[in-house]
């Protein structure tokens, strides 16, 4: 999750994170990008030193379990005990109801304390003023479920949707107006940070529409002050160019 908020993708950032972790370390563009990027380098050093420091306990614990086991007439019950923790293990990891809600409060605390996001999407996406690429997973009680995006307006609030991943796995790029978005859906959105964090915590309903409404109410604000500042730099523009004829003049 500490990668994936420095701009990476899902999978390429489990991979990563999993190899660091291991001490595998595969050779690859994305393993180029982390090591040239100082807040990645750092999250993947901290993966390799809890890796090597957990492989370390873990081979320990095997070692005095087993042997405490060979000298126990009631073996089996140790047996037992470690297939049912590793059937838990097992399970806690590939829930992915586990890892959505896990997901969610490592990125509250991450994006609380550590300030990853803003930041490191300016440095990677190379984006201005907050604007970044990011991922909405949509969930059942959402402000977004089960609406088309013609709906959703959502370019009236400063958002544009790039693409859909589907609960099945399926991407849609450049999706259509009228394709509906469902709950378990993953957005990929462009836009303000802190509008998409919002439209993460909107809720359907009274309050959900009336932040909606605010929203447009703020984006419109803002367009209104870039529209200004492209005025006044075209006729900044314009004065430069009026100077140079002028100068070219017999």
């Amino acid at each position: 999750m500490a990668l994936m908020l420095t701009g990476m993708s899902r999978e390429g950032a489990r991979f990563q994170s999993r190899s660091a972790f291991t001490g595998v370390g595969f050779t690859t563009t994305e393993s180029e990008g982390i090591v040239s990027h100082p807040v990645r380098r750092r999250i993947v050093m901290l993966l390799m030193l809890l890796g090597n420091a957990g492989i370390a306990t873990v081979v320990a614990a095997s070692m005095l379990t087993f042997m405490e086991t060979s000298r126990s007439t009631e073996w089996w019950q140790y047996v037992i005990v470690i297939a049912l923790g590793l059937l838990t293990l097992w399970f806690v990891a590939s829930s992915r109801f586990i890892e959505r809600h896990l997901n969610r409060a490592i990125a509250y605390f991450l994006t609380r304390w550590a300030k990853l996001q803003v930041r490191d999407y300016v440095a990677i996406l190379q984006l201005q003023n907050g604007y970044a690429v990011s991922e909405l997973h949509v969930e059942p009680h959402d402000w977004l479920a089960d609406k088309t995006l013609i709906d959703l307006k959502l370019p009236q609030e400063g958002v544009l949707v790039l693409g859909i991943k589907r609960e099945e796995g399926a991407w849609l790029g450049a999706p259509t107006g009228d394709m509906e978005v469902h709950d378990g859906d993953t957005l990929v959105l462009y836009g303000p940070i802190r509008r998409i964090e919002e439209l993460d915590q909107r809720r359907r309903g009274r309050r959900g529409d009336e932040a909606r409404q605010e929203a447009v109410i703020e984006h419109g604000r803002q367009l209104e002050e870039q529209g200004e500042i492209d005025d006044r730099l075209d006729d900044e523009r314009d004065d430069v160019l009026d100077d140079r004829r002028d100068g070219e003049d017999p």
